[in-house]
């Protein structure tokens, strides 16, 4: 399987540059709709990457992730020639992937620097019924990182409301388990964005297990963050005041004792008393004065 696509991509790539304007468009429609598995040792760094420092934490999360579920979001890369690639965008995902010991590494692949092709080739890939929501994040990202366009822009080219490539785009911020939920359909969108309004990557993880575990609708997973949220404040108890003949006992007490005496009554009549003490010796005292001891 893998080596038919290699040899897909090879017959693709062949001879690119003196294939003409119209060839060069199915070429680039058809790679820009597929994903083709390629060597992490033919793909060069992108010299103009403005990033330069990864956080070594979250890079080895990053690789031990990729390690148990693989690479869930390809990189993209631009042919430079033969089996040659270099990198568009994904270099954390690349460096992690490196760490994780891969060999291959999923990819989509330019050609050219054609950006109206791209982006049309793209934007008609959205435009697909079957695509899971995890999938048209990936497009609107890709949208945004190759051909420069801002969510609004995007949300233009796609006919949708900003706010809706917005949120498909914060689904990217979830875990990569919740990730490899959504594109395997164990959640759906509704549920990915509730979680995603949830800054802690532990509470997410914990509340994708309940959605799966007691199969929480949309509406109940709301709820559940809704109540962690906002904890029921225990009702504060009010007691009543001590009526003056109830105060005096507890001052005698208090006297009688030479320590502190809580009394507390209720309208029925029920009540309790209390002596505080601090030592075993004062604890004999009272016991004394009871006449116990």
């Amino acid at each position: 399987m893998k080596e038919d696509l290699r040899k897909g991509l090879k017959s693709l790539l062949k001879d690119i540059e003196k294939k003409s304007s119209k060839e060069k468009k199915v070429v680039v429609e058809k790679l820009s709709n597929t994903i083709s598995l390629i060597k992490i040792e033919s793909i060069e760094y992108n010299p103009f990457q403005p990033r330069k420092k990864f956080n070594d934490k979250e890079l080895q999360e990053l690789s031990d992730s990729i390690k148990t579920l693989g690479l869930i979001q390809p990189v993209t890369v631009r042919n430079i020639g033969g089996e040659s690639f270099q990198l568009i965008s994904g270099e954390r995902r690349l460096r992690a992937s490196k760490m994780a010991g891969l060999k291959e590494i999923p990819a989509y692949i330019r050609i050219a620097d054609d950006q109206a092709m791209i982006e049309m080739a793209l934007v008609e890939n959205i435009q697909r019924s079957d695509l899971n929501p995890l999938e048209i994040a990936f497009a609107y990202q890709r949208l945004i990182d190759e051909c420069k366009l801002t969510h609004n822009k995007v949300a233009a080219r796609v006919g949708k409301n900003r706010s809706t490539v917005t949120n498909y785009l914060r689904i990217l911020k979830l875990t990569p388990s919740i990730q490899n939920g959504i594109k395997q359909e164990l959640i759906s969108m509704g549920h990915a964005r509730a979680l995603v309004g949830i800054e802690d990557s532990f509470l997410q993880m914990k509340l994708f297990d309940e959605i799966i575990d007691r199969n929480l609708s949309v509406r109940a997973l709301e709820k559940r963050i809704s109540d962690i949220a906002n904890p029921k404040k225990s009702e504060k108890i009010i007691e009543p005041k001590l009526d003056p003949k109830s105060n005096a006992v507890k001052k005698q007490l208090s006297k009688f004792f030479e320590s502190k005496v809580d009394l507390k009554r209720n309208n029925k009549g029920e009540g309790m008393i209390s002596i505080k003490f601090s030592s075993d010796n004062e604890l004999n005292d009272i016991l004394e004065k009871i006449g116990i001891i």
